[in-house]
């Protein structure tokens, strides 16, 4: 079944496609509840992410000094304070999610 949420948030490719709304629609429609459906979007950005990056300095290699790696490792410690308001926002929409309905909000261009 993960396997399958995964391949949903491939739609994300799609430009304009929501890669976490694709990957809680794929869950919804395995007959996941709401919640764990959140919850899994969530953690399942942590590896995209992470991937993304590494495959970014690895196209980026060639370019990169010694003078870089300093400055990548204050990056990775500029990470934390978005990390910890993501678990805050996961939180304020796990508890939100249990109330509350999906709603479509976009719209197309004519």
């Amino acid at each position: 079944m993960c396997l399958k949420i995964g391949l949903f948030q491939c739609l994300a490719m799609i430009p304009g496609t929501s890669r976490s709304g694709a990957s809680i629609v794929g869950s919804l429609l395995m007959g996941v509840d709401k919640r764990a459906a959140a919850e899994f979007s969530f953690f399942l950005a942590i590896p995209t992410m992470l991937g993304a990056f590494t495959l970014d300095l690895i196209k980026n290699r060639h370019a990169l000094t010694s003078g870089d790696f300093p400055i990548i490792a204050v990056g990775f410690l500029m990470l934390l304070q978005p990390f910890a308001l993501s678990l805050y926002s996961y939180s304020f929409i796990t508890m939100l999610f249990g109330t509350a309905m999906f709603v479509i909000v976009s719209k197309f261009p004519e």
